[in-house]
């Protein structure tokens, strides 16, 4: 299983309306960017994802699960890009701001801290481990 981060500004879409969808989820339309295009090409029914505030908060504020991999995104008048659906599996006990990731050396080589301007973007198993531990939940 691979893990992703996924970013929204809260003000357009929060991780309270996320959760607010349940199990049913919702769909992650709006990427144009062919980098997140290709990262979003790769995600797996199953794969977990963090979901993270980007501008107002700029951290990781829970867990979520692909519950429905690739397909067009009906927003894009181009035809060029694509969606996946994802549903809140669960909001983490503290969230993991920017600051403290880019704090931690073992972060040093993430996507995030190195290219933080991609809205969706593959996170190592360490990684993952590492702000899961950082979050104070169990990897």
């Amino acid at each position: 299983m691979a893990h992703w981060l996924l970013k929204s500004e809260p003000s357009s879409w929060s991780w309270d309306q996320q959760a607010k969808a349940g199990a049913k989820g919702t769909f992650w339309n709006g990427v144009r960017n062919h980098s997140a295009k290709l990262n979003l090409m790769a995600m797996k029914k199953g794969d977990k994802g963090f979901f993270y505030h980007s501008n107002e908060d700029k951290a990781v504020v829970g867990i979520v699960e692909i519950i429905k991999t690739y397909y067009p995104d009906h927003t894009d008048e181009s035809g060029k890009f694509g969606m996946v659906d994802l549903k809140a599996v669960k909001a983490l006990k503290k969230p993991v701001t920017l600051a403290e990731i880019k704090a931690e050396p073992r972060l040093k080589d993430m996507v995030l801290v190195n290219n933080s301007r991609l809205s969706v973007q593959p996170v190592s198993d360490e990684e993952w481990r590492v702000v899961l531990e950082m979050a104070g939940e169990k990897g």
